[in-house]
């Protein structure tokens, strides 16, 4: 099993969530997914599904449940040019879903900054990218089958099944287990990345002006500086110019990763370093343009492990949290050595989206593995839930029921329908029942 510290322990990938589930299947059709909940069910066994344990949530954990792994649903059942949709299994990782895609001379319109996830562990949790027009993958579903607690595999889209439809593009895994989604898909196109150093109050001030005129834009702010990253990322007529191979490797990957791990160990056992550490950082990213397919520039390797926390906040309240964010680790003896994450979204219609009903920033800090900041973590979770912030689904928050009630709409929606699709709890966890209730 992947992440598995031991035989019959799960664990993820950053290592903070593990689960001694009481028995693993690797189920390879939806049907054999139906059987094996319905007898579950009958020994009074609750079900989770897993992906690749990219959440830092116990979202996925199984404690004295079986465990469905996804191994064996990877097919791609089909793909139609003429709608613009493919239709995969829920296990298949991104990475080669991108690849198959790309193959076929079609594309995602937009994606997150990684691609290890199963398409319905991303999914299911809400992973998203930064888009001013596209939304999260979730958003891009125009179909899902999934097996519901009486066993039975359902198909829903906007018009068969439109209510379990609006619920299991994005479901936590409290609706039933997914065994195939249908995502729209485009013709294949190039993006042109810039990448630029700012000063912190030079990307705040100009913060409209460069979410509105990019397609996707996104920063990273250097805590203990006044510096930036900045990455605008808009769709190119080519033709493609990729960074050359060797640069890739040295900025992406052994900058990005290999001196990364080394900066952050020293930190860690160094705290009093990392001010200094940060300062070389943020000029260690110089500017930079290249030209190459999409997935190619929306992702990139991450090696480094770390935890997590992002919210997303109001559109019209960003700069402002940005600027308390600062203020607060500023007149804090916090020593951060990840930079703040910063990207944002169009409103969206699902119902448990962070972006539902609303344009959307999303906030993201970080914090080495083994870091002892955790007030870090508690002290940015009460400044983003001061201002209406909705926590991601896969990341750390302490958030439950009764909060998110406040600031989903629909909310009530969707619990009524796990009522009614799984009145038995037959997917419930901890987790489950601290976001959703009981």
């Amino acid at each position: 099993m992947p992440h598995g510290t031991a035989a019959g322990t799960w664990t993820n990938w950053a290592g903070n969530q593990s689960a001694r589930p009481a028995e693993v299947i690797a189920p390879a059709s939806a049907e054999e997914i139906g059987a094996a909940v319905r007898r579950a069910a009958d020994q009074g066994r609750r079900v989770k599904a897993v992906g690749s344990g990219h959440s830092f949530t116990a979202i996925a954990s199984a404690g004295d449940a079986v465990l469905v792994r996804p191994d064996a649903l990877t097919a791609v059942r089909e793909l139609d040019r003429e709608a613009g949709t493919v239709t995969v299994e829920s296990g298949l990782p991104l990475s080669r879903l991108n690849r198959l895609l790309a193959a076929a001379g079609l594309s995602l319109t937009n994606m997150g900054d990684i691609e290890v996830q199963t398409v319905a562990g991303a999914t299911s949790t809400g992973t998203h990218g930064t888009g001013r027009d596209s939304g999260s993958l979730a958003a891009q579903i125009r179909a899902v089958e999934i097996v519901l607690a009486d066993g039975s595999v359902q198909q829903c889209s906007p018009t068969e099944n439109p209510e379990l439809f609006q619920g299991a593009r994005l479901g936590l895994g409290a609706l039933g287990v997914v065994s195939a989604i249908t995502f729209g898909v485009e013709p294949a196109f190039l993006l042109t990345a810039h990448e630029k150093p700012m000063s912190f109050d030079e990307v705040l001030d100009g913060f409209d002006d460069l979410t509105a005129v990019n397609e996707h834009f996104e920063f990273y702010w250097f805590p203990h500086t006044d510096r930036c990253s900045t990455k605008r990322n808009n769709r190119s007529q080519g033709p493609a110019a990729p960074l050359p191979a060797f640069k890739a490797w040295l900025d992406d990957d052994f900058l990005s990763n290999t001196v990364w791990e080394g900066a952050c160990r020293v930190g860690r056992r160094f705290p009093g370093t990392i001010p200094t550490i940060a300062q070389v950082a943020s000029r260690a990213w110089s500017e930079r343009t290249y030209t190459d397919t999409a997935y190619k520039v929306f992702t990139s390797p991450r090696t480094v492990r770390f935890i997590e926390m992002e919210y997303a906040v109001p559109r019209e309240a960003a700069t402002t949290v940005l600027r308390e964010l600062k203020a607060l680790v500023e007149r804090s003896d916090w020593r951060i050595s990840f930079p703040v994450e910063v990207r944002v979204a169009p409103a969206d219609d699902l119902w448990l989206s962070t972006a539902s009903g609303r344009d959307s920033v999303y906030i993201a800090v970080h914090l080495y593995r083994g870091t002892a900041e955790q007030s870090y973590f508690t002290e940015v979770e009460r400044l983003m839930t001061a201002h209406a912030g909705r926590p991601h689904w896969g990341k750390l928050h302490t958030r439950d029921s009764e909060y998110l009630a406040g600031v989903y709409p629909h909310f009530g929606d969707f619990t009524a329908l796990r009522d009614k699709v799984d009145p038995g709890r037959v997917f419930a966890n901890d987790y489950l029942r601290r976001v959703l209730g009981a």
